[in-house]
């Protein structure tokens, strides 16, 4: 069945020209967005107006420690409440395992109420048993893990078989979903070249190393990265990084209701 707007007149006549966008709960078709810093009413008035296209919420990096401690309990608590998981980002968790502190970050975490947790090595190097405990403790612990592939240094990048490899041993330690780096520029990392253009071949190898495509979430940033993504994979790719207030263009994109993906349909 294909999503519909609660409460819109429009789609009582009207259908989306992109058919197969699944509804909520979904485990396909996932959309998450970057927060960098948004409000409690801020993100009560995103949540109010997008929540229904709205899987998972990353504070982003380390943010989660800047917060007055009301304002991180208010927002949790109310990401929470439209059913929609929120996690740390991955640098504050690579920060924490290079102070030795994964154990306590897990229980803070669970404490505070995060519902998935992102292990990454992206600016931190870490050893692959270091990060194949992290996975392992995370999901023991109850959380969705994510785990996210690639660099945000374009110096620090790492031959895609070497990340092909890294997707195998994190599905195999627990990995509920891969993310494929993209950072927030979009740009001249992990998954895109300077201009933020697909590297195809990289696409083509990551996929072979999955049982099934929505094992990964593709961060796009773009619309034009989001729009290549919708034609290549349909309405229900995972999608990443995407910023607050571009959720409702993204889902325009995703149903046909924007010039750039409807002409796919005519």
């Amino acid at each position: 069945m294909g999503a519909q707007p609660v409460n819109n007149k429009w789609m009582e006549f009207m259908q989306f020209p992109i058919k197969g966008r699944s509804q909520k709960p979904r485990h396909k078709g996932l959309t998450m967005i970057l927060d960098k810093g948004l409000g409690v009413e801020e993100t009560r008035g995103l949540l109010q107006t997008a929540g229904a296209y709205i899987d998972m919420i990353k504070l982003g990096f380390g943010t989660s420690a800047l917060y007055p401690q009301k304002v991180l309990n208010d927002k949790i608590n109310l990401i929470r409440d439209h059913g929609i998981d929120v996690y740390p980002g991955g640098t504050f968790l690579e920060i924490a395992l290079l102070q030795h502190k994964l154990k306590e970050f897990l229980s803070m975490a669970r404490t505070l109420g995060y519902t998935a947790i992102e292990v990454s090595d992206g600016t931190v190097g870490i050893s692959p048993e270091v990060r194949a405990n992290a996975v392992a403790q995370a999901a023991e612990s109850g959380f969705k893990v994510l785990t996210e592939i690639g660099k945000k240094n374009p110096m620090d990048r790492v031959p895609v078989e070497k990340t092909v490899e890294q997707i195998y041993a994190d599905m195999k330690n627990g990995a509920y979903k891969i993310v494929v780096e993209g950072r927030e520029s979009g740009r001249d990392t992990g998954l895109y070249d300077r201009e933020g253009h697909l590297a195809r071949e990289h696409v083509t190898l990551m996929l072979s190393a999955v049982d099934k495509p929505d094992r990964l979430i593709w961060e796009a940033p773009l619309k034009e990265q989001q729009e290549e993504l919708i034609l290549d994979f349909g309405p229900d790719v995972n999608m990443g990084n995407i910023p607050p207030f571009e959720v409702i263009a993204l889902e325009a994109l995703r149903v046909g209701l924007r010039g750039d993906t409807l002409r796919s349909v005519l």
